[in-house]
């Protein structure tokens, strides 16, 4: 039985499956300080990831008794099930509910599965369950209500978003500070961050920005369009958008789309899917054929396509498609890329708005795992990595008085590279200012390149 390497805060985690989610769950919780032991059928992989990071493996089954017993599931704090397998998930969640006290965690793709998420729940008593495919698509949708963003994030349950745009030559912020902009402009956004050249910061209100910049906004969902709009960005959602591909995320997507009004045209080889999407979408149009086919892109109207989204499963096609777009249309672009190993190369690309379905998961179950971990009065409500993981954006619910408290901001002493970005106040939305205070029963938002936080006390030097 493996013994656990932990720190005095950490958790005892065991995750069952070492494909591209519970690889980088492994990398993260890990470098936070829990005690991680991987578990997988397949040595070869269990080998790789135990080799690359300071944790526990374990070949066999996950959703066998023994096995989980081995892994040591009897004085586990959580067991996250992130297989290929749905059902094999579940089984693996239910057998360790039943041989110990453990929390779970449960990824589950099918949309059977989706629609009675909050039974299993129930029923099976598991703490989250996770659809990657659907989360990815609710991400994709915001910013095709937004289409000259990059990325648009939703926090404090709706109230504000964080939205990532990127200031085009000849554009008002071009040369403007920080300061000058609140002067100018609104005081009612903060910029969190920027991005140039590769290298990312957090700005003072002396930093200059300059075209090229890709910056990171937050404002309530009214002053971000009223913000955009007054430099110029257009703020009308996308009317219509190609699919390629028909598989899981494709279908989120669509479902959500269309009940915005938007209309979504999918492309799919498999006349078989075909047949099936008609019958869960009666209001999209199906199209059978290759969408990497040029000329059926063109027959279909890629050119006067508000938005075009490849989610061909094959980041390699995904990124060709995106390219080939961008030359022949003015549609916005969104790319889904399922592997992180060329995220350099990929950056370097121009592919629109670019998403990482793992890493939008990972981000929940670490938002749970820092939640549990948290010290009473202080709950993690989000976590969203920004800037390639970077930095981060963390959603607190304060609870209780504490030393971040009943003080101007300007007074606390903030540890560097981290900035208070919202707060949420007896229903109001707040951009905080230095005269600003936390008081109890508010929602925080931190932003900070340290990483690890898991209390709201941990913005303190």
């Amino acid at each position: 039985m493996p013994v656990f390497k932990t720190r005095p805060t950490g958790l005892k985690i065991i995750i069952v499956g070492a494909g591209k989610v519970g690889a980088t769950l492994v990398g993260q919780l890990s470098r936070e300080g829990h005690a991680v032991t991987i578990v997988d059928k397949d040595a070869a992989k269990v080998n790789e990831i135990t080799s690359t990071y300071d944790v526990m493996g374990c070949v066999g089954n996950g959703a066998s008794y023994l096995t989980q017993i081995e892994a040591g599931v009897k004085d586990a704090d959580l067991i996250i099930a992130v297989t290929e397998s749905d059902e094999l998930n579940l089984l693996c969640c239910t057998i360790a509910k039943q041989s110990s006290n453990c929390s779970s965690i449960s990824r589950l793709r099918n949309p059977d599965y989706s629609r009675e998420s909050q039974y299993l729940r129930d029923k099976l008593g598991l703490s989250m369950i996770i659809n990657p495919d659907y989360e990815a698509a609710k991400v994709m949708a915001r910013v095709l209500y937004l289409p000259t963003a990059l990325e648009v994030r939703s926090f404090a349950h709706g109230q504000a978003l964080i939205t990532k745009i990127k200031i085009p030559e000849g554009n008002l912020l071009d040369k403007m500070t920080i300061a000058d902009l609140g002067a100018k402009i609104t005081n009612d956004i903060l910029i969190c961050g920027v991005e140039r050249e590769g290298n990312v910061v957090i700005p003072g209100g002396s930093f200059e920005l300059a075209a090229g910049d890709i910056i990171t906004v937050v404002a309530t969902s009214k002053e971000q369009m009223n913000f955009l709009k007054s430099i110029g960005f257009a703020t009308n959602q996308a009317k219509d958008a190609m699919i390629i591909g028909g598989g899981r995320s494709s279908y989120y997507l669509a479902d959500i789309l269309l009940k915005k009004g938007i209309s979504v045209k999918i492309i799919e080889q498999s006349m078989e899917r075909c047949e099936l999407l008609n019958e869960l979408l009666p209001k999209a149009t199906i199209i059978h054929g290759d969408g990497t086919n040029t000329e059926l892109l063109l027959e279909e109207g890629i050119k006067s396509a508000d938005a075009f989204i490849p989610l061909t499963g094959i980041d390699e096609q995904n990124s060709m498609l995106a390219l080939h777009a961008k030359k022949i249309s003015s549609a916005k672009l969104i790319t889904k890329i399922n592997r992180t190993g060329f995220i350099d190369i990929i950056n370097s690309l121009d592919l629109g708005s670019v998403f990482y379905p793992m890493f939008i998961t990972a981000d929940m179950i670490l938002a749970y795992v820092r939640a549990k971990t948290a010290a009473p009065g202080s709950n993690i409500e989000t976590v969203y990595h920004l800037f390639d993981s970077r930095a981060e954006a963390i959603t607190f619910k304060v609870t209780d008085e504490s030393k971040v408290t009943g003080v101007p901001l300007k007074e606390l002493k903030i540890k560097s590279n981290t900035l208070i970005s919202y707060i949420g106040h007896n229903g109001e939305a707040i951009i905080p200012t230095g005269n600003d205070v936390i008081s109890k029963g508010d929602t925080v938002m931190v932003v900070t390149m340290q990483t690890g936080f898991d209390d709201i006390g941990d913005i303190l030097e």
